[in-house]
């Protein structure tokens, strides 16, 4: 870890081991990284005996398969401090993904950002951003352990399933040397991986097959490209009685085609879709995500866009030409 991340968390750590409570929020629809790490540092807090509470924006529902986390800190939206003492915000690259709990972030008496997006320009009071970070429960890991915090089954877990859900099952290229020390101190502290891997990768309600039999079905290869994608509709959903969240993995089966090297799926919302893009490592995804507005890493981001499948296709296509 570089000296000026080392110092940033250190700095990180004296802030949030003064204060009296903590607001700790991420991204809205939270994956598994930032629900991941908002939870572990909240019960670490709470063990240390700093009241601490987790909550995220934008109507954001946590999804089911994360029931495993102890979900205790989070609290409902109405019930999270407007102007907090100290508040942390994970895996968040700008304050717009933030939702409704911008304002509180922008009346906080400390504002702490914790990241790894390469697009994070560092707002916030005191900022922790490491793009080379695998993953920002890693920080986290790190944060919670220049705090002298107690990192117990609860906590370890949290920071595991970020660590998880973020490499790819510790397959992605951002899978180093210290994200394998890491995991190995939680899986000692009482981190489960068959708990983790089942509940995230193994468990969806049937309905998933029958979407996954359409998405798939309609799947197109470009060859030219190395391109692969599809997409899936509200009608898709209604026939297999299933939400945008229980489609969370349909992304990973759609990129295993050898022949791609870049995959995107595309779930309809109001006015467009929501586009996922995976990368193998050839082509930085997140960039073309930033181009439409969106962001992420190199091997994994998306964006947000107006208009049918074959147009917002085109502006993927754009940026792979």
């Amino acid at each position: 870890m570089e000296p000026e991340i080392t110092a940033a968390i250190r700095k990180a750590a004296e802030v949030i081991g003064s204060a009296e409570s903590l607001a700790i929020t991420g991204h809205v629809n939270p994956d598994g990284d930032a629900l991941g790490s908002a939870l572990a540092l909240a019960h670490a807090a709470r063990i240390a005996g700093t009241d601490a509470v987790v909550s995220f924006g934008g109507g954001s529902v946590i999804p089911d398969h994360y029931g495993f986390l102890d979900l205790g800190p989070v609290v409902d939206r109405a019930d999270f401090p407007h102007e907090p003492d100290v508040m942390v915000v994970f895996d968040t690259g700008s304050p717009d993904r933030l939702a409704d709990l911008a304002g509180p972030a922008a009346a906080a008496g400390t504002l702490v950002v914790v990241d790894h997006h390469v697009t994070n320009d560092g707002f916030g009071d005191v900022a922790v951003i490491d793009p080379t970070a695998s993953a920002s429960a890693l920080l986290a890991y790190h944060l919670i352990r220049a705090l002298g915090w107690t990192v117990d089954a609860r906590v370890a877990t949290a920071l595991h399933t970020g660590l998880v859900t973020d490499t790819g099952r510790f397959q992605y290229s951002n899978t180093d040397a210290d994200t394998l020390r890491v995991a190995a101190d939680l899986l000692e502290a009482g981190a489960r991986p068959d708990e983790i891997g089942q509940a995230v990768y193994e468990s969806v309600p049937f309905g998933y097959l029958r979407v996954a039999s359409s998405v798939l079905g309609r799947a197109r290869l470009e060859p030219e490209l190395s391109f692969v994608w599809s997409y899936v509709t509200d009608e898709d959903l209604g026939q297999g009685n299933v939400g945008p969240a229980d489609l969370d993995g349909l992304i990973d089966d759609l990129r295993i085609a050898r022949e791609a090297g870049v995959a995107a799926l595309l779930k309809q919302v109001s006015g467009g879709y929501k586009v996922s893009l995976r990368s193998r490592g050839g082509v930085d995804v997140g960039a073309i995500a930033l181009d439409n507005g969106g962001g992420g890493h190199h091997n994994a981001a998306g964006f947000t866009a107006e208009g049918t499948p074959a147009e917002i296709v085109e502006r993927v296509r754009a940026g792979l030409r």
